[in-house]
């Protein structure tokens, strides 16, 4: 049978069939070339501290049209966040200075630099900055989104966090500490 008369037999099912993948295709082609280049320099990005994590925006959502969102981490050691689960996005942690212990899907692991390690969405993790000195992480969360609900908690007054306040506001994003 040759592709018209295949298509033929399967009716305007068929035509919803075949459109599906050249309308993924021109969706995918949309969303690419609206992207737009863009540099951002060691000094540059939004910086905020929040709970103590010093994060700087490199790219969020804007910049990616919701694809991802990039932040550098620099964060003295003792810093860290507790167990808590992400229901809408994947993480990337990426070490480039210092050390970094990371407990996800139940197993812990020190990362050093040059180290990454992939938090995907729905399973329990934590970090920590250990060792001696300062530690510079590249967080990479895919789709974009969560640097809404770091602006929020980066906007708390300052000094021990009021951790119901916390959850409700990372609740909101899909956040959840376990």
């Amino acid at each position: 049978m040759n592709r018209k008369s295949f298509f033929k037999s399967l009716g305007a099912t068929g035509i919803l069939f075949a459109s599906v993948p050249v309308l993924a295709f021109r969706t995918g082609r949309k969303i690419l070339n609206s992207l737009k280049p863009k540099i951002v320099r060691n000094d540059e990005g939004k910086s905020i501290n929040v709970i103590g994590d010093l994060q700087t925006f490199k790219l969020t959502g804007e910049d990616t049209n919701g694809l991802f969102t990039l932040i550098e981490e620099q964060n003295d050691p003792g810093v860290g966040i507790p167990p808590h689960v992400h229901e809408n996005e994947d993480e990337v942690f990426k070490v480039l200075e210092g050390e970094m212990e990371l407990t996800v899907g139940g197993e812990t692991t020190l990362l050093k630099a040059g180290d990454l390690a992939f938090g995907p969405r729905g399973v329990p993790h934590s970090w920590r900055i250990v060792g001696d000195k300062k530690a510079k992480v590249i967080l990479s969360v895919f789709p974009s989104g969560i640097e809404h609900m770091f602006d929020e908690l980066g906007q708390l007054p300052p000094g021990p966090p009021d951790f119901p306040k916390v959850a409700e506001i990372c609740g909101r994003y899909g956040v959840t500490f376990v």
